[in-house]
């Protein structure tokens, strides 16, 4: 039966802090377009975030194997409120260089903040439910991924207002005292020894011996460098400077899009069927849908390029594109996010988490970086092109990956 006090409260420390991640990262990427910044320097500004991820899911899964989840949840948190604080001390009389140089150090502190929570908030679905139970945990993992990405999304949206209403400083501010709550009721009632292993995993045990874990942890890379290829920095300068919209049209775009790719996550379960040892069905019904989301950069590529849907602009095509890549990729996603969890024995959860969404955390850093430089080489379409050619890699491994349970169950 699931442990609902415990999911209740790792989900809301989840929700908050995402509401923060999602706001901040539209408050720096708009204040510094604002001021003139490239779209390779904004990626930039988000490079040491997302190399933070790669380090601190891998070390992050080990320490909480060894002292259990509170402290690695807490500790996200914790940091995630110091960064923000930190953030608003930036000065606008400051060089571009400082500035620049002082975001990623800050960026930096909240990349380690995002990467400690979500992996306690993932490791913890396993543990609060029994065990053999897998249907109910794509079930929960789905509901608590898809409701994550629509706060998230919601985030976004929030984070245009705060910049439009508050200011920069103002917004931070605001967004620090409500993650504080937040820490506050997580030191006071998550459970001491969720997570923490009978047996200590050595610091070696971070890298998965699993081959398995392996091959779904690199289509995990290309899947994920395909969404932020475009999300982190094309479509947003897209749509202010090629298109017109506001700040706040914006960030109402990124957050529908957020928010209705979890609305879908939270549903994968119903759109792709269970298998009684959780994972035969569910390996094929990702290589379906990753070979389903190829073929929609291809599409927007070409009806934006050439003209082929003559009745709708390049950027209609664009944002009716994203929302059918959004929906497809939020599959996509949510049997990602079970299969590392179906993989995992109760044990070594945290250390097969931590190793799996640090790949995730590798191919957000491809895909930011590359974000910019697309952009600037071949505009929209160009980020576009770089996504089709990631998602085709994803799909080899996850062919790979399906041969692999074949093999296994002749």
């Amino acid at each position: 039966m699931l442990d609902i006090r415990n999911y209740a409260i790792v989900t809301a420390a989840y929700w908050g802090f995402m509401l923060s991640d999602g706001a901040l990262r539209m408050l720096v990427l708009l204040h510094f377009h604002a001021l003139g910044y490239t779209p390779f320097q904004l990626a930039l500004l988000f490079l040491i975030y997302e190399f933070m991820g790669i380090v601190t899911n891998a070390g992050g899964g080990w320490v909480a194997n060894r002292f259990g989840l509170k402290l690695t949840l807490t500790l996200g948190l914790g940091m995630q409120v110091i960064a923000l604080l930190a953030l608003s001390a930036l000065q606008p009389d400051w060089s571009a260089a400082a500035s620049v140089t002082y975001v990623l150090l800050v960026q930096g502190i909240s990349g380690v903040a995002k990467d400690l929570t979500k992996m306690s908030s993932k490791s913890a679905i396993k543990l609060v439910l029994p065990g053999g139970a897998h249907g109910a945990l794509y079930k929960w993992v789905a509901l608590l991924t898809g409701s994550k990405n629509a706060i998230k999304g919601l985030g976004f949206f929030l984070g245009a207002v705060l910049l439009s209403t508050l200011g920069f400083a103002g917004g931070l501010y605001a967004m620090a005292g409500f993650l504080a709550v937040i820490l506050v009721a997580a030191l006071i009632f998550v459970d001491v020894l969720m997570g923490k292993a009978s047996q200590k995993a050595k610091l070696i045990d971070i890298f998965s011996k699993s081959r398995a874990i392996n091959l779904l942890s690199a289509a995990r890379v290309f899947l994920f460098g395909a969404r932020d290829v475009w999300f982190v920095v094309g479509v947003p300068v897209y749509l202010y400077d090629q298109a017109g919209w506001t700040f706040n049209e914006v960030g109402a775009f990124m957050a529908f899009w957020v928010i209705g790719y979890g609305a879908v996550q939270a549903f994968a379960p119903k759109l792709t069927k269970s298998s009684p040892d959780g994972r035969s069905a569910e390996i094929r019904a990702a290589a379906l849908w990753i070979g389903l989301l190829a073929l929609t950069p291809l599409v927007m590529i070409f009806g934006m390029s050439f003209d082929a849907f003559a009745s709708l602009s390049a950027t209609h095509v664009l944002v009716v594109g994203l929302a059918v890549f959004g929906a497809v990729f939020a599959v996509n996603s949510a049997i990602h996010s079970y299969l590392i969890l179906a993989y995992s024995e109760r044990d070594g959860v945290t250390l097969n988490v931590g190793f799996y969404y640090a790949a995730n955390a590798v191919g957000r850093l491809l895909g930011t970086l590359l974000s910019g430089a697309a952009y600037q080489w071949g505009g929209i379409e160009g980020c576009l092109m770089v996504a089709f050619g990631f998602l085709l890699i994803a799909a080899a491994f996850t062919f790979m990956l399906q041969a692999l349970g074949d093999q296994r169950r002749a």
